[in-house]
């Protein structure tokens, strides 16, 4: 006959086998916190194909903003060699000087139009909103005309005048000898463009283009014009034009960055008109920034 178990022996069986149970439902909790933390780490810590992909990132970046800071200084480095080359020579030689390396017009004006983008006001503005406010019949003779914006900005008809252009509405010419008939504009323009050491031939040029009664619009850079930092003294410039055959009608000095002259052709011109004596025009160097 078969013994049965004592209680004894059945308590303990039973304890092991809560034990054992136990055993494995604490192996399972720390496998599951294993993963847990993993995960964690996983999230706080970038895999490393990560960290070096933003480090390449960040790499490029900085040598692309380094790259870009110096084409800009070789860039304004070079416009401000052209620049000087513009203020110190004739306007053939300027012109000779471009259709060796036409090229370099357009990095003079690229600079150009950067050194504006500081001005609050620009000049060429003013100019367009006075011919806005009169006759839209008057003939505009635009000379330095640059990026022809005030051909573009106006119903006038502009002949726009530089030493060289990629624009073919732009007429290409020394502005001492232009292709425009005698006597045939009513505005003539010179919106900082007084720049060769022979600008007094760009202003014999205006005078014979315009018509008697027309309009003379100067506007300069307000340095060249001012006597205590060895500028021309504006009385002693309008004097000289007035000679040339214009009557003064305004003077405006009240930008801080740039004078405005407006003068009007003679109806009736004097035939023994002496030799005039202009006043020196300093070169507009921009400094290195």
């Amino acid at each position: 006959m078969e013994k049965k178990p004592s209680r004894k022996r059945k308590r303990a069986k039973r304890l092991k086998s809560q034990n054992k149970k136990l055993r494995h439902e604490k192996d399972d909790s720390v496998a599951v916190e294993d993963v847990d933390e993993r995960q964690e780490e996983e999230k706080e810590e970038p895999s490393a194909s990560a960290f070096a992909k933003r480090t390449k990132s960040q790499g490029f970046s900085k040598s692309s903003t380094f790259l870009n800071k110096m084409k800009a200084r070789l860039s304004g480095g070079h416009f401000r060699m052209i620049n000087e080359k513009l203020y110190t020579c004739t306007g053939k030689e300027a012109l000779d000087y471009f259709k060796e390396d036409p090229a370099l017009f357009n990095v003079y004006h690229a600079g150009y139009q950067e050194q504006m983008s500081h001005w609050p006001e620009q000049p060429v503005n003013i100019i367009i909103k006075w011919l806005k406010d009169s006759s839209p019949s008057l003939v505009v003779a635009d000379f330095g005309c640059g990026d022809a914006r005030l051909a573009k900005n106006v119903k006038n008809k502009v002949f726009s005048l530089d030493l060289v252009s990629n624009d073919p509405s732009v007429i290409a010419c020394d502005m001492s000898k232009t292709p425009l008939n005698t006597s045939v504009i009513d505005v003539a323009v010179f919106c900082l463009s007084l720049m060769g050491t022979n600008f007094a031939s760009y202003l014999k040029e205006a005078h014979r283009v315009l018509k008697p009664g027309g309009w003379l619009l100067i506007a300069e850079v307000k340095s060249r014009f001012d006597p205590n930092t060895g500028g021309a003294d504006p009385k002693k410039f309008s004097k000289a034009v007035c000679e040339l055959g214009f009557t003064s009608e305004l003077k405006d000095f009240s930008n801080k960055m740039f004078i405005l002259l407006y003068f009007k052709k003679k109806d009736k011109q004097n035939p023994n008109r002496k030799e005039i004596e202009w006043p020196e025009l300093k070169p507009c160097l921009y400094k290195r920034r």
